[in-house]
Parts: structure tokens; C-alpha cells; sequence
């Protein structure tokens, strides 16, 4: 891969290899992140199925939005395990689950807040988790595919 210094002049031969070796470090890093996030959104198929086969969204929690909620997770995971193969490709599906668990974390903490303020206690642990998911996630984010092509060409 060409690589070229902001001024447009190429870089020596050691400089584009530590280059080189920094954006195989975190693609590799970024695939690890990926199957991580990934395999923990597609474990949660177990709750579902507990959910749904004892009827204890019903039953016992008279809750209906939970097995609705779960499964949202559960195609996210599926499709950030298929992005791992190859993050440049899958920009947008990575960014999407980036946001997607920025908003679920920040919606999370205002219900925390108000649950707090109506003395209810809840733990902050999985609006902070959510938080730290989506921001790994963004820091990862793969280059725009116009960017590799400016430094190859």
C-alpha cells in the first residue's frame, strides 16, 4: 500500500511498513472486538428462549417488551460475527450496532435517573457496559473506503 505524508510526498519504506503494521494490528483488534460483542449479543437467544418457553414474560414479570427487546439483540450479534470476517467491507453494519448501543445506554441512564429519583435502586453496570461497547466499537470504526483508495492510488 502506497502511503503518503499530508503534504502528498511518499513515505520512506520503514514508515509505510510501521504503517502497514499498525493497520493490520487494528483491524485484527478490531475483528477480536467484534466476535466478542457479537457471540455476547447471540448469547442472549438463551434468555429469549427461557423467556418464551416458560412464559415468564407473562407469568412472572408481566412484561411483554423484554422477549420484543432481546430479540433485537440477536440478529445484531449474528451480523457483527459475519462483519468480523471483514470490518472494511461491513463500515455501516459496525457503525449501526456503534449507535445503536450509545442509544440504548444513554436511554438506560435517563431510566436509571428517574428510577432513582422514585427511590427505586438500579445499578448503573449495564448503562456503563453499553456505553463502553458502543464507544469500542466507534474507535474501531473501519477507514471510509474513499480514504484507503486516496492512499493506495
Amino acid at each position: 500500500m502506497l502511503v503518503l505524508n499530508p503534504l502528498g510526498e511518499r513515505l520512506p519504506g520503514s514508515q509505510q511498513n510501521s504503517l502497514n503494521e499498525v493497520n493490520v494490528k487494528r483491524e485484527r483488534l478490531t475483528q477480536i472486538v467484534l466476535v466478542i460483542v457479537g457471540l455476547m449479543n447471540l448469547a442472549l437467544i438463551y434468555f429469549l428462549y427461557m423467556d418464551l418457553r416458560h412464559s415468564s414474560w407473562l407469568l412472572e414479570r408481566k412484561n411483554e417488551v423484554e422477549p420484543m427487546f432481546l430479540s433485537f439483540f440477536i440478529p445484531v450479534g449474528v451480523f457483527l460475527l459475519v462483519a468480523a470476517r471483514r470490518p472494511s467491507e461491513h463500515r455501516s453494519m459496525i457503525a449501526l450496532a456503534a449507535w445503536w448501543n450509545i442509544s440504548h445506554g444513554v436511554v438506560m441512564a435517563i431510566q436509571t435517573v428517574e428510577a432513582w429519583i422514585h427511590t427505586v435502586h438500579r445499578n448503573f453496570a449495564d448503562v456503563i457496559l453499553f456505553l463502553v461497547i458502543g464507544g469500542v466499537l466507534l474507535a474501531l470504526l473501519p477507514a471510509k473506503r474513499e480514504a484507503v483508495a486516496q492512499e493506495v492510488a
